[in-house]
């Protein structure tokens, strides 16, 4: 059964993929308030804790950042010592991963810093020649599209999501370096 790892801060149309997701036989993996939104649709969810044997900690901090996330988001089902790892330590692969990250731009301030989120998209960009991933609520109809007329992505699919999943996390960076060269030079005017 492939597992879709579900995480986002807007919940928008989340619950739709997910209905879909499951309808098509894949388990749904997800933690906090997405876990809770899809849950309380009615919708099979396994919670990320149950996954990783770990609850959320450090404020939310820490929740995705962890082996079992990372190695089935990196691991290349081609080589067999990726294979033999993943046996070894109980994990599984992850087929599709849908997040989008933290409002930085919101309200910047070091707790907006999204940093599980980042990590899981470049991880699965990074593996896109098996690995889905989804930052943009403009895919998710498209994505379910796609598998359900052909049961999986197709190799442009999961190369273009990658790309813009790349562009999303640099942007993201770049607004956090604009913020500290702002908050930086405020810090310099209010010194002088």
């Amino acid at each position: 059964m492939p597992i879709a790892l579900l995480s986002v801060y807007d919940k928008t149309g989340i619950v739709d993929l997910a209905r879909g997701l499951a309808d098509a036989g894949w388990r749904i993996v997800s933690s906090g308030g997405t876990a809770k939104a899809v849950g309380e649709a009615g919708i099979d969810v396994t919670d990320l804790a149950d996954l990783t044997g770990l609850p959320a900690i450090l404020d939310h901090r820490v929740v995705t950042l962890h082996p079992k996330v990372h190695g089935g988001l990196l691991a290349d089902p081609t080589k067999p010592e990726h294979q033999a790892d993943m046996a070894a330590h109980g994990i599984e692969a992850i087929d599709l991963v849908v997040v989008n990250l933290y409002p930085f731009t919101s309200n910047p301030s070091i707790e907006l810093i999204d940093i599980g989120g980042p990590a899981m998209v470049r991880a699965a960009a990074k593996n896109h020649a098996h690995v889905g991933v989804v930052v943009d609520p403009s895919d998710y109809q498209p994505v379910l599209g796609e598998l359900r007329s052909g049961g999986a992505l197709g190799d442009a699919t999961r190369r273009r999501l990658a790309r813009t999943a790349f562009a999303r996390t640099a942007a993201y960076d770049a607004a956090i370096v604009t913020w500290f060269d702002e908050s930086n030079s405020a810090d310099t005017d209010e010194a002088a």
